[in-house]
């Protein structure tokens, strides 16, 4: 380590220079304060002469140096004011401040090449045009990238640890739960109950919020509700008590669930559905609503049959009949005959029903059962390869998303269903309540979805102007 020299302090005396400071948020082997370092800094100034233009000083407070991908506004002023030749010195409380990328110091250097800087620091002095002291340079800053790897490797270990055993993540207070989201506030979920039993008897986000802003209820960080926090709120799997780590679900969190996983899995089916609608409202403006929208399937192609507007009049057709060669499918029904016989079906099924205010549910059979459970030690198994090095991680990600999705597809057999959709909807007074004025078409919609998996269209067995009602199956959800 190089000790500044008396004539060095005399022959900079009076030279411009700058003062750069950062701390992050992250804990690491320096926790200075950038007020503390700044105060530093300017002792450092002072003992060598330098004039600290208030303009030059700058800081990066909360700022990681290590991220690739975070911003440092602090650290780009500094080199674009070097380049304009502001000053020729810097100093900093440490070089770890300024640099813990190689690439932060190779930049730096070549600053330096251009504009003779000097890095100046509480113990020591580089000159970066000196190769002794680049070589040492560039050997702290990779110790201190080292150690910031070390420092991320143990987090993300911690991170996974703490997903594993349940527990919730970090960050800002989650609506319906205390500080660190294993706590309910009471008042709040019963917000939270009511907003998605709203969502799913068919009301929109938007009047939701305004209703919830009127009376004078405010978000978790006390704001006012709007379309995009209810949306937040629906899609909120903390509130099921679902733990995801990396965007990936890993099981049941350790603390207590607001709402059910069917009501959730429920309010996200419809949440897809709806943003599929809206986007397709956007790229064309529909002639007509089409009940079935997301339940009429080609027996042949195995696709969705979406609403059209033909020349004698709106039908589902295969959504393959834009295609060519064998994959071509132009597979067609009437829109209002299917509408009607499927609308019948239900309100039969409807008026069968007694609704107690129970959950529906099914259980999976034993082949079923036992299919789900030699994917899940496959899975096992296939995490056991990738750590062992034997297979890529590209094949890894895409073995597993083949296995997840069966098993997911699997366990849908079996989610808890809430049966809120249906109040007021079955008994005597089935067909009544489903031609009632409140009665809306995107709720008569999610009726549908919720009693039907789908409205199967074969190949029609005779041809004319009369309905081939044979050539309709209707496959019905479990209850």
């Amino acid at each position: 380590m190089r000790r500044t020299s008396p004539d060095l302090r005399t022959s900079a005396a009076g030279q411009p220079a700058a003062i750069y400071c950062r701390i992050s948020q992250a804990d690491d082997d320096d926790q200075t304060g950038v007020d503390r370092q700044e105060r530093i800094c300017r002792e450092i100034a002072e003992r060598r002469g330098f004039v600290i233009n208030p303009d030059h000083v700058y800081v990066d407070n909360s700022r990681s140096a290590w991220s690739r991908r975070r911003k440092r506004p602090g650290w780009d002023q500094l080199l674009e004011e070097a380049r304009n030749r502001g000053f020729q010195h810097i100093i900093a409380y440490h070089p770890d401040r300024l640099m813990r990328q190689p690439r932060d110091l190779e930049e730096l250097l070549q600053v330096s090449d251009d504009h003779a800087i000097t890095l100046h620091g509480e113990a020591n002095r580089r000159d970066l045009s000196d190769p002794d002291d680049r070589f040492i340079l560039r050997i702290e800053v990779a110790h201190a990238c080292r150690s910031s790897d070390d420092t991320s490797r143990r987090l993300k270990s911690a991170m996974k640890d703490r997903a594993q055993e349940g527990k919730p993540q970090g960050g800002v207070r989650r609506f319906g739960y205390e500080p660190g989201g294993m706590t309910i506030v009471e008042a709040e979920a019963e917000i939270v109950r009511e907003v998605f039993d709203r969502y799913l008897k068919g009301e929109g986000p938007s009047p939701i919020a305004r209703d919830l802003h009127q009376r004078g209820i405010e978000t978790a960080n006390g704001k006012e509700w709007n379309a995009g926090t209810v949306r937040a709120l629906l899609d909120s799997r903390h509130v099921a008590g679902i733990r995801m780590h990396q965007g990936e679900e890993v099981g049941r969190g350790a603390w207590p669930a607001i709402i059910d996983p069917g009501t959730w899995e429920e309010a996200r089916t419809r949440r897809e559905y709806r943003a599929a609608a809206h986007q397709e409202s956007r790229s064309k403006a529909p002639q007509r609503f089409y009940l079935l929208r997301g339940l009429v399937m080609c027996s042949r192609c195995g696709t969705l049959m979406s609403g059209t507007a033909k020349q004698n009049g709106p039908a589902y057709q295969c959504n393959r009949r834009n295609r060519n060669g064998d994959q071509k499918c132009v597979r067609s029904i009437r829109a209002e005959s299917l509408e009607d016989f499927v609308r019948d079906a239900a309100i039969e099924l409807l008026g069968k029903l007694r609704v107690d205010g129970r959950l529906a549910a099914s259980n999976l059979a034993d082949e079923t059962a036992e299919a789900v459970e030699a994917d899940q030690q496959q899975l096992a198994e296939l995490n056991e390869m990738w750590t062992a090095k034997e297979i890529s991680t590209a094949e890894f990600r895409k073995m597993r998303k083949e296995i997840q999705a069966r098993i997911a597809k699997a366990q849908r057999k079996v989610v808890v269903r809430p049966m809120v959709l249906l109040d007021g909807l079955t008994g005597a007074g089935a067909r009544q309540a489903w031609f009632a004025e409140e009665m809306t078409d995107e709720r008569r919609n999610a009726v549908l979805r919720f009693l039907f998996s789908g409205v199967v269209i074969d190949e029609p067995t005779k041809y004319g102007r009369y309905m081939d009602w044979e050539r309709i199956r209707i496959e019905q959800n479990p209850l």
